[in-house]
């Protein structure tokens, strides 16, 4: 039992330090619950609902114009029988370059690993460690009719 969400069309992420805008696609979500068979005899077996986990899946893209460098991103899903979940692979390249600089591997909610075109191997990013940081967000009232919140202000107030 699953149900998956195909996320179309794309964002752009604005770095102010740097003056850089990067483009970027989004990987599928999916909510997932699997049916464990369990025999009991050559009649008759039992059920079992495994606990439901989220997950993303599918390729994604991060392009910077300003710079040149770009990215390809994988999401991994956990195949049915073993596997992990939350798997992430993603190559990194230069400008104009058809080989990537760096390659990275892990869990996109955990550690991840880079492996560089050196032969250095270092921790990329440990997402556990990384602090939360509160958003910075427009006041509603000062927001373009098709920004986020001003569009969903009133789904998100009946959900609430």
């Amino acid at each position: 039992m699953s149900i998956g969400v195909h996320n179309i069309g794309q964002g752009c992420v604005t770095c102010l330090d740097h003056d850089e805008h990067y483009i970027l696609t989004f990987p599928n979500g999916y909510g997932r619950q699997v049916n464990a068979l369990i025999g009991i005899s050559i009649f008759n077996a039992l059920s079992i609902l495994t606990v439901p986990w989220i997950e993303l899946g599918g390729e994604c893209s991060i392009s910077c114009s300003k710079t040149g460098y770009n990215a390809s991103i994988v999401f991994h899903t956990k195949p049915f029988y073993g596997g992990k979940k939350h798997r992430i692979t993603a190559e990194i390249f230069s400008p104009n370059d058809k080989k990537p600089f760096c390659s990275i591997e892990g869990e996109w909610n955990g550690v991840m690993y880079a492996k560089y075109s050196t032969g250095e191997n270092a921790v990329f990013i440990d997402t556990k460690k990384m602090p939360t940081i509160k958003k910075k967000v427009r006041k509603l009232e000062d927001q373009d009719d098709f920004e986020s919140r001003c569009l969903w202000k009133d789904v998100t107030y009946n959900l609430k």
